[in-house]
């Protein structure tokens, strides 16, 4: 059952929901409601940031960085908000809290938005950060991508980019409730009983038709908007948490489903009751630090199995070379 916690959360949010509805406020109202809604958050303690220079990337990034974060691997962050709002401020806490759990520094980059810049922009400012991230000496398997809802799209699109380009992917990807179909058709699998309460102030704020924003020209079924869509083959370890209280729920489940057909190790952590977007609540919501926690062991995990199999390879490459016994060689001779 959620925390008294949560379902505070989840009643002021439900509350909003009409208010919303009626005034239907504007785009830029609504992010400006949510950069100022970042003024009551803090980073965790033993946390630092600072901005990161990209160079001619054009892409907006900073550093977050733990006490003692492991510097030879990154976690590369792409914030979620429907891909029309959404910014290094709104998620800041957020990822010093998951970095923290990680062990890792993280480069929270952030995005062109639409509808000012409609789909590929958020994908190639993505990818951009992805190339400048190697370019600072890091290797494809010590890069970790992460993002939620929005941005969990966007980490697995990036994937595909990846994929299609014929380059190396990442060691993992943490998606938080990730955003796969733009169309958000899991609503359907819901009875009318059972429709979940954000569904309310999912419609208020019209996110289906910021998904059309985003898209542009392009269909909603391109996979690289709607990554539900995509052959998710040769990706690499996925972490996919989501709530069976979210909209997103059912999408999720088939997204980990073809994902695991197709022979990609998926990890699916499914939590009960709880909100879209859950995790940002990580300093008052227990579930959310529980999800964090998770996150940081998911990771860790991955460190130990590519640990392991560079020992194997380590000693398949000795055996090898080890030069065979003398008598071995003499009788081979004889």
């Amino acid at each position: 059952m959620p925390s008294f916690q949560h379902q505070l959360v989840k009643t002021l949010l439900s509350a909003a929901a009409g208010p919303i509805a009626r005034r239907r406020p504007t785009l830029n109202t609504l992010r400006l409601g949510l950069e100022l809604s970042t003024l009551l958050q803090f980073m965790p303690w033993n946390v630092h940031f600072e901005r990161a220079d990209t160079g001619s990337t054009g892409v907006v990034a900073e550093w977050i960085e733990p006490d003692g974060a492991d510097r030879r691997r990154v976690l590369l962050y792409l914030h979620g908000g429907a891909y029309v709002m959404g910014s290094l401020n709104t998620h800041r806490g957020f990822i010093g809290a998951l970095a923290q759990q990680c062990g890792l520094r993280a480069l929270s980059a952030d995005y062109r938005k639409a509808p000012e810049h409609p789909f590929p922009a958020a994908l190639h400012d993505a990818a951009a950060a992805w190339h400048w991230l190697l370019g600072q000496g890091y290797r494809p398997q010590d890069v970790v991508l992460a993002g939620d809802s929005a941005g969990g799209g966007l980490v697995l699109a990036l994937m595909l980019y990846l994929r299609k380009a014929g380059l190396p992917q990442p060691a993992a990807a943490l998606c938080l409730s990730p955003w796969s179909d733009l169309a958000i058709p899991g609503s359907a699998a819901f009875t009318a009983e059972k429709l979940p309460d954000e569904a309310k102030l999912v419609e208020a704020l019209e996110i289906k038709a910021w998904g059309q924003q985003y898209a542009g020209s392009t269909p909603l079924t391109h996979p690289m908007l709607s990554p539900l869509f995509a052959e998710l083959h040769d990706l690499p370890p996925l972490l996919l948490q989501v709530s069976d209280g979210e909209l997103l729920y059912p999408d999720t489940l088939a997204l980990a489903t073809k994902a695991r057909t197709a022979g990609v190790p998926v990890t699916l952590q499914t939590f009960e009751g709880l909100v879209h977007w859950w995790h940002l609540f990580w300093r008052t919501v227990p579930e959310a630090k529980q999800a964090l926690q998770q996150a940081g062991d998911f990771v860790q995990g991955v460190w130990r199995a590519q640990a392991a199999a560079e020992q194997l390879l380590a000693q398949k490459h000795l055996g090898a070379k080890r030069p065979k016994p003398i008598r071995a060689v003499a009788r081979a001779a004889a």
